[in-house]
């Protein structure tokens, strides 16, 4: 990699203070062994999809069937972390879309993470990817090459 793009991406990846992220939705839809996770309360619950994430309808509504169930109101205290990939286009896709309309229509912060770093989907190592700052607030990092 070029150093100026090294600097580029370097320069769009902020600190995110542990403190920042203390309740969660993560969405660790890949295309295969699909997820979410939810931490509110100091409690964590997770919920695996069934339907095929391909369809955005069908994770919005398991992702609203999963707070409903845990009695959970996302707001703009809350996080939203996502899985970024690498796995189906499709799927990360629509994941990206539904984390992002969350964002939007609830102001709540969104982070993203590197399939590769997330080993085994529980919370002390959902807990490891923000103590060790392996999250990325911005989700589309543009290299412009001059």
């Amino acid at each position: 990699m070029l150093s100026k793009e090294k600097e580029l991406l370097e320069g769009n990846k902020k600190t995110i203070n542990k403190h920042m992220i203390k309740d969660f939705l993560i969405i660790n839809c890949t295309g295969k062994d699909n997820l979410v996770g939810l931490r509110v309360h100091n409690n964590f619950y997770i919920h695996k999809i069934r339907n095929s994430i391909n369809k955005k309808d069908a994770l919005t509504g398991n992702i609203i069937d999963f707070l409903k169930k845990n009695n959970t109101n996302i707001d703009k205290n809350f996080s939203i972390i996502v899985n970024c990939g690498p796995g189906s286009f499709s799927a990360i896709r629509t994941s990206l879309a539904v984390a992002k309309g969350i964002r939007i229509s609830k102001g709540s912060k969104l982070y993203g993470y590197n399939n590769s770093l997330l080993t085994e989907f529980n919370l002390k190592n959902i807990e490891i990817l923000i103590e060790k700052n392996l999250l990325e607030n911005k989700l589309i990092k543009p290299v412009y090459l001059s």
